[in-house]
């Protein structure tokens, strides 16, 4: 008799399994036999131990992995004939009241994915981000560029400004002792880039070589070294040296050094316009799909099953303490991350990956080939030898299905703009490129 899936509410559901012993044991026997043709035991030739030392060594792991198989093939058979689909891993409990002799029970309780119900599309309201590209914004980039190639010449009696290096002595103590990194000589930075706390930097800002100042300091409560996160420290520097920025010529070495072969200044500027061009493209289309993505999580309000929002939860903590090694926070493997900090936002993740699934499905929004090529041809055209780059993508499936996923995300926010309420939002260049 096949076994009834039972409803326990919202997306819970539960179903009974049972399996025989006999079969269990039967099969249990074929894998021992298997293992004795070829087993190496002490004091027997290869295949010639008696089956009884084999069950005894072999026995337990063998029978554990026959009852999960045959376990498994049960739920399987349940789930297959109850057209269900399972969301994350089912919760065995073996059962033992009422179960006939010979006979193992168990109950699996497990979550399945919801109809997903699609929201009226021409309800929504979205926006669609552009931003202009003109001389000024290149003019602009050409500044930021030649700043990064500043050479910097000491001042000896300069007031410390904003883009000047700065090399100084610090100290930085706790109630007067000094804590683990508060401590650097001859240690350089860029004034008014970010590098340092606001509280440094304006602390600096105006002092010359050989100048000395105490003040205090407060670190942010999510400060990174937990030693001084929330607390206020006081640090002594000394200024060693106040270097200005000089910066290139805008002239054919300049272009030449930018890759411009020809050291041609106006083709130069026609290369960074193309650049920033394909930059403000991919940000626009960045905010738009964000816009649409948001409107399709906020007008979706089916329930979404518990353990794949909690797998999203622990794969964003897993990413965070990464991060946290990477910026070289000690104990990052063991610091506390709470799973609420994460739960919200894994809620909208799971839901939103069940609509755009859906909405693929149904409008039929699947990436073609052509598409693929297209959007790999185009992201080529920011390297030095395109045809490489299509031919590497093309040829590697890996990057080919990273590309596809691109594109199939292109195609929904496409959809959704064809159906919407969209009114454009015209973003000013610097709050795009993250330069205001």
């Amino acid at each position: 008799m096949q076994p009834v899936v039972e409803t326990l509410s919202g997306l819970q559901r539960r179903v009974d399994l049972a399996v025989s012993l006999a079969d269990v044991e039967k099969e249990v026997q074929a894998q021992l036999k298997r293992v004795a043709s070829t087993a190496k035991i002490q004091g027997f030739r290869p295949g010639k131990a008696p089956l009884s030392l084999i069950e005894r060594s072999h026995g337990p792991g063998i029978r554990y992995d026959v009852i999960n198989s045959q376990v498994g093939r049960a739920f399987e058979q349940a789930i297959d004939a109850s057209k269900l689909r399972v969301a994350g891993t089912p919760k065995l409990e073996p059962k033992t009241e009422g179960v006939p002799e010979g006979t193992l029970a168990f109950s699996a309780e497990f979550e399945v994915y919801p109809e997903v119900q699609l929201p009226d599309l021409s309800t929504l309201e979205v926006k669609r981000a552009v931003a202009e590209v003109g001389p000024e914004e290149v003019e602009r980039t050409l500044g930021i560029l030649r700043k990064q190639r500043a050479q910097y010449e000491s001042r000896a009696d300069r007031a410390a400004q904003d883009d000047d290096r700065v090399t100084l002595d610090f100290v930085g103590t706790l109630d007067g002792v000094p804590f683990e990194g508060g401590k650097a000589e001859d240690f350089p930075f860029v004034l008014g880039q970010g590098r340092m706390l606001p509280e440094f930097e304006t602390a600096v800002r105006g002092m010359k070589a050989g100048e000395t100042k105490t003040f205090p300091l407060a670190f942010p409560a999510d400060y990174a070294g937990q030693e001084v996160a929330g607390k206020t420290a006081e640090f002594a520097i000394t200024i060693k040296d106040v270097a200005e920025p000089v910066l290139p010529e805008l002239d054919a070495e300049f272009a030449k050094s930018l890759g411009q072969a020809e050291g041609d200044i106006e083709k130069l500027r026609a290369d960074i316009a193309a650049n920033l061009q394909r930059e403000v493209k991919q940000r626009t289309q960045g905010r738009t799909k964000t816009s649409v993505m948001d409107a399709l999580a906020q007008a979706s309000t089916f329930e979404v099953p518990k353990a794949l929002v909690e797998n999203d939860t622990q794969s964003r903590i897993a990413s965070a303490r990464e991060e946290l090694k990477q910026r070289g926070v000690p104990n990052a493997e063991s610091v506390p991350i709470p799973a609420e900090a994460f739960a919200g936002e894994s809620e909208r993740r799971v839901r939103l990956g069940l609509v755009v699934s859906e909405l693929v499905k149904q409008a039929q929004l699947q990436a073609k080939p052509e598409q693929v090529r297209a959007r790999i041809e185009e992201f080529a055209q920011s390297y030095e030898q395109p045809a490489q780059v299509v031919s590497y993508y093309l040829s590697d499936r890996q990057r080919r299905a990273e590309i596809e996923a691109v594109v199939l995300e292109d195609n929904v926010v496409e959809h959704v703009l064809s159906k919407a309420k969209v009114t454009e939002e015209k973003v000013p260049f610097d709050q795009l490129m993250g330069t205001a």
